[in-house]
């Protein structure tokens, strides 16, 4: 059944965030009607959503040009999403103790749809080689978290996954062929972590590797990134790759905190977590 059949699904708040979702890096700023053409809704629908929106502090409008954009208050749904996420909880303190023994960023990615959306990050002290704010989705096919990630979902599901993805030439480097996706999928398989070298940033050379959850379903990848300028393929994966898969073990062995249990469970939950922390 589409959910939009459903007598419970509320046709007027999946439009308003529809507006909210217009609202882009080449829409910082809109009108009426160029909300109304990018949202597929009409002028006078547009005028009541922006209304409304701006009354409740979500998009602002600029008297002078009477154009709308998002405000911060857009912010507070994704921080209160990382605030109660038992798994950035728990992964947290060991991404931390990762970036400061390699020196190099660390990232935190889960799944969404074909991408793979960041939210967790530890930039490295030392450079910063590609910005990537917390938020920010790359898709599956050409970034090291989601061959991590696909590579721990049975065969016949990952290659739905890759054949439903638009799949674009971001480098010279990106592979976009299908059956070559599938054999290096099967290489991350095989041994244990991932890697995209250059496919998606020039400069960047990426490696990855899956966390599971308690019951050992993979749930996101853990990433490093490195320039390629100072490291080969060969000495990045000797040097990173095991205190890489050691810090994902310890991500996905380690039991909620007690403030993550009871955010599941309800705050009488009877028995206390052990954190399992170092």
């Amino acid at each position: 059944m589409n959910p939009e059949d459903s007598t419970l699904y509320v046709q007027s708040l999946a439009t308003g965030i529809a507006v909210l979702d217009a609202f882009d890096v080449q829409h910082a700023a809109m009108s009426l009607p160029e909300i109304a053409a990018v949202a597929g809704i009409s002028r006078s629908a547009a005028q009541r959503f922006a209304f409304t929106l701006e009354a409740i502090g979500l998009l602002v409008k600029d008297p002078a040009t009477k154009r709308y954009s998002l405000s911060s208050r857009t912010l507070d749904a994704g921080c209160h999403y990382l605030q109660s996420h038992p798994l950035l909880d728990r992964a947290n303190p060991y991404l931390l103790e990762l970036n400061r023994n390699s020196g190099e960023t660390v990232n935190l990615a889960e799944p969404t749809g074909t991408d793979m959306i960041y939210i967790g990050r530890f930039a490295s002290p030392l450079r910063l080689m590609v910005h990537m704010p917390i938020g920010r989705r790359l898709p599956m096919y050409c970034s090291s978290t989601g061959r991590a990630y696909l590579s721990c979902l049975p065969e016949e599901h990952a290659r739905e996954i890759l054949q439903s993805t638009e799949r674009t030439r971001f480098t010279p480097n990106t592979i976009v062929d299908l059956e070559e996706l599938i054999v290096r999928l099967q290489m991350a398989r095989r041994d244990g972590y991932a890697y995209c070298n250059e496919e998606y940033y020039l400069g960047d050379l990426a490696l990855a590797v899956p966390v599971f959850d308690l019951g050992q379903r993979v749930v996101a990848s853990l990433q490093l990134s490195v320039p390629v300028s100072k490291w080969t393929l060969k000495r990045a994966v000797s040097r990173f790759v095991p205190m890489m898969q050691e810090t994902a073990r310890l991500i996905s062995t380690t039991p909620p905190t007690q403030r993550a249990l009871a955010s599941l469970l309800g705050p009488n939950a009877d028995q206390p977590a052990t954190s399992g922390r170092r």
